[in-house]
């Protein structure tokens, strides 16, 4: 009975400890599990909502500075809209903005076109378009920093660009509105090598996200917050703009990519209010 029962012992003490290891276990998997679905709900490839854009009249419009490369961004932006049902015309000319009836059959226009100059016709053509309606939708420097001659653009876009300081670096994103259509779902994150906009913005946009600079490359600016998502109307059209897209690259960023796209969706579906 003795050898039984140190036995026993013996097996009930490796029996606990097995329970109480694999508990340890279940809870750190469960902890896990828990992290990646916050990770996935903040991060997510498709928009929670389902896009609207069949049937709509969009024109992507690139050029300007090559660095941005915006043949890229036009491409897969193009690429992703022509598979949502909407009918979809690439230029890379500013001169289109100049006819009328085109533009006045367009629900949205997307533009990539940084440091370039804009003639007076082409400008009216633009702006009139948006004030009619259409929308407007960019990112990075093609709205925020495309026509540094011309402040009646900039006035319709909300914002322009400054500096970036440091060049290419990481840095954080938050979220500020999150009741937000565009924004619902998306957590904070970080950006990884890519620019950081300080830009002059226009009080009157809705901001929707934002960063905060750290005074590591510009110390005196320590602390400072800057729009880096938001909306805003330009008479009846609807304008969206997101600073981030220095690299074709960082549009591989869920959030980035879910934002963009639920942007593009919020813009391209306001003329069709109007009616």
């Amino acid at each position: 009975m003795y050898l039984d029962s140190k036995y026993y012992q013996y097996e009930l003490s490796l029996f606990i400890k097995y329970n109480c290891h694999m508990n340890a276990l279940k809870s750190m998997l469960f902890l896990l599990l828990i992290g990646i679905s916050s990770i996935t709900l903040a991060q997510s490839d498709e928009p929670t909502e389902s896009i609207s854009l069949a049937n709509k009249n969009i024109l992507v419009v690139w050029g300007g500075w090559d660095g941005h490369q915006p043949q890229k961004f036009a491409k897969k932006v193009s690429k992703w809209a022509r598979s949502v049902g909407a009918y979809v015309t690439v230029s890379d000319s500013l001169g289109i903005y100049t006819d009328k009836e085109f533009m006045e059959k367009q629900d949205l226009i997307i533009q990539y076109w940084t440091m370039g100059t804009i003639t007076d016709d082409e400008s009216k053509g633009l702006i009139e378009a948006i004030k009619s309606g259409t929308g407007l939708v960019g990112c990075h420097g093609g709205i925020g920093d495309s026509f540094r001659n011309n402040t009646d653009y900039q006035y319709m876009v909300g914002g322009q660009w400054v500096t970036h300081p440091g060049g290419k670096i990481n840095y954080k994103v938050e979220i500020g509105q999150t009741n937000d259509p565009v924004t619902n779902g998306v957590g904070d994150f970080e950006i990884f090598n890519t620019e950081q906009y300080y830009m002059h913005v226009d009080p009157n946009v809705k901001v929707l996200a934002r960063t905060t600079f750290s005074g590591e490359h510009d110390q005196w600016i320590k602390g400072a917050t800057m729009p880096v998502v938001w909306k805003k109307m330009h008479q009846n059209g609807r304008v969206f703009y997101i600073s981030i897209g220095h690299n074709p690259e960082d549009f591989d960023h869920p959030a980035v990519w879910t934002m963009l796209t639920r942007g593009i969706d919020w813009a391209g579906n306001g003329k069709n209010l109007l009616n």
